[in-house]
């Protein structure tokens, strides 16, 4: 299984309105990062067609109307992301504290429970 590309900062922005709308259409995408991502419409249609390109996202027809569903779970994402920061940033070898998340408007308890998970397990390239 291979493993899914790192979203840039304006991909997880997009990405964190489609895990917490679910499928919508690229409106519903761009109204739903409009907080975070200052930018213009047109420039969110072309960033999800690049997520779509990487494997980030994928698109359907419904109804005719373009819709957008995250490829990636928001969990394994996340744990990616965290992971990487601690050990290329902050130089942790160690797992980060799941505690560190709690506060999270994006996480529930069950996901912040899968996401200590993903963070305790041993690194595929770690030697056990």
């Amino acid at each position: 299984m291979s493993v899914p590309p790192t979203p840039s900062n304006a991909e997880l922005e997009l990405l964190k309105a489609l895990w917490r709308q679910g499928a919508c259409s690229a409106r519903e995408v761009h109204n739903g990062a409009a907080d975070a991502l200052d930018w213009s419409y047109s420039s969110t249609r072309k960033t999800l067609e690049r997520m779509v390109d990487k494997g980030l996202v994928e698109e359907t027809v419904e109804h005719g109307l373009n819709m957008y569903r995250a490829k990636v779970g928001k969990v394994a994402t996340l744990a990616a992301l965290s992971t990487d920061f601690a050990r290329r940033v902050l130089e942790i070898d160690g797992a980060l504290p799941a505690q560190a998340f709690a506060d999270s408007r994006l996480l529930s308890e069950q996901e912040l429970q899968q996401l200590d998970a993903l963070l305790r397990a041993p690194a595929k390239d770690d030697p056990e």
